[in-house]
């Protein structure tokens, strides 16, 4: 999962706008913005970060600085430091898929934000908030907490690839949109599932306005 091969590997099946939301990191964002962009590619960076509640939110950004400021947000709240005898190295590559260095934050650890704060926080860079994989019990907000908070200002639900768009839909129902993307860790699952837009360009701005079906924006499916 370089940054060459996950460009090459969604060149191949034909996606035009990636996010790359690492686990409570945009260390390796700019990586692939670069990367992506020698092949025509937009990549929205983002993070997925784990709340104290242990709920997975997706964080997506138009700007990589809004992403790296997020970052110093999650890095102040995640304790610990990573094992590397059960979790590996956790690798920071440059777009030619060089190791720079490694970081030693406890990356799969949950932060000690609350999840009206993850959200909050997201909003106050501008970026998207969206509950990840809700169909799933594992760190999806409904198997966490068993509902989704009335209060708290998600932009849009996430399904996995597990789950159909109509089963989603009437899962999930009409208050908040629906998207689905295909949490890949391994270079087979890239395009596993996806979102179709319709927008003008490849832009954060974009996206929002297609969530909120404005200006004749909106999901396809």
């Amino acid at each position: 999962m370089s940054p060459r091969n996950i460009v090459a590997e969604a060149k191949r099946k034909e996606l035009d706008i990636l996010g790359i939301c690492d686990h409570n990191s945009a260390e390796n964002a700019e990586a692939l913005i670069e990367a992506a962009g020698r092949l025509g590619l937009c990549v929205l960076p983002g993070l997925e970060i784990t709340s104290q509640e242990e709920v997975h939110i997706l964080a997506l950004f138009g700007e990589l600085e809004a992403a790296l400021s997020m970052q110093e947000r999650v890095y102040a709240s995640l304790p610990g430091e990573n094992s590397k005898s059960v979790f590996g190295q956790q690798i920071i590559a440059n777009a030619e898929d060089e190791v720079l260095g490694f970081s030693s934050k406890f990356l799969a650890g949950a932060t000690t934000l609350s999840l009206e704060q993850v959200v909050g926080f997201i909003h106050v860079l501008r970026g998207l908030a969206v509950a990840s994989h809700v169909d799933r019990m594992g760190f999806g907000i409904i198997g966490q907490l068993g509902f989704i908070p009335p209060r708290l200002d998600l932009d849009a639900l996430e399904i996995s690839l597990h789950m159909s768009w109509d089963k989603g839909r009437r899962q999930f129902g009409p208050g908040r949109p629906l998207i689905s993307a295909s949490d890949a860790h391994f270079l087979n699952e890239i395009g596993q599932a996806a979102t179709e837009f319709l927008l003008e360009e490849g832009t954060l701005d974009e996206i929002k306005m297609a969530l909120k079906g404005v200006k004749n924006r909106k999901i396809i499916h």
